[in-house]
């Protein structure tokens, strides 16, 4: 439990709350409370799924500009690799991961949003890479997660331009993959995440890995990344039950194991 960063469980989810008023403002403390609560419910075996949502207001306004304006070079490359290092813990939890987003997703708030392996927006939400207004770059990840996930064109135009992008755009383009009435954003995350209870935690986290994995090398290495994995869980008790259940017409209760 950090002080603006606290993971609440229920019913196998994990909910991640940033909760540091106004806007989320993501400065050196909340990047560390993300990642150590990223590693946590990555690690616990009650939790299935993770929710990341920053209240009904916004989900994070990005950086904070305050604490960064006065960085050195040398300053800012140790921060820089402590909040890459952040915010891949978040890419890295082996369960599925739902952002829900309300209000403002920029910067910084838009690469945790990106981190996630789906996003649930509200009819409001506004997402945006906007730090070339600042005279920067994208810093956590933006250049690299949005181009995989809207393609290099669409990621350039956002990162070039700084402009914000509605909740309807982002689904157009793919940024997002729901958009909802803004009051049933974290119920809408919390049911999609809700699926994924009881499920096969192990084949969950083997798939996760062999996409995200596989994304970042050639197709034939890719291929074995997935051979690896698929033999891999023939060796697991939820295999075995889901397999048997198949054969038997039943409905699997799997284990984790």
């Amino acid at each position: 439990m950090g002080e603006f960063v606290r993971v609440e469980v229920a019913d196998q989810i994990a909910t991640i709350r940033l909760d540091r008023p106004k806007m989320n403002a993501l400065n050196g403390q909340v990047q560390r409370e993300i990642g150590e609560s990223a590693r946590a419910v990555s690690e616990d075996p009650a939790v299935a799924a993770v929710v990341i949502y920053g209240g009904e207001r916004v989900f994070a306004a990005g950086a904070d500009i305050k604490e960064m304006a006065d960085m050195s070079y040398a300053e800012m490359a140790a921060h820089s690799a402590t909040l890459q290092d952040c915010f891949t813990a978040v890419a890295r939890i082996g369960k599925p991961v739902i952002a829900a987003i309300t209000g403002y997703a920029l910067g910084g708030g838009c690469e945790l949003a990106l981190c996630a392996d789906f996003r649930v927006a509200g009819e409001g939400a506004k997402l945006g890479q906007p730090e070339i207004q600042l005279g920067i770059i994208p810093g956590a990840g933006g250049t690299q997660r949005l181009p995989r996930l809207v393609g290099p064109a669409k990621a350039k135009d956002l990162i070039f331009s700084g402009r914000h992008v509605s909740a309807a755009e982002a689904l157009a383009i793919g940024l997002v993959d729901r958009v909802v009435p803004d009051a049933e954003v974290y119920q809408a995350a919390l049911e999609w995440a809700g699926t994924f209870a009881g499920g096969p935690a192990v084949a969950l986290r083997a798939a996760k890995q062999a996409i995200d994995h596989g994304l970042e090398v050639d197709l034939d290495t890719g291929l074995e990344i997935e051979r690896l994995q698929f033999s891999g869980l023939f060796a697991t008790d939820d295999a075995k039950i889901g397999m048997r259940a198949f054969a038997e017409k039943t409905k699997a209760k799997f284990t984790g194991r």
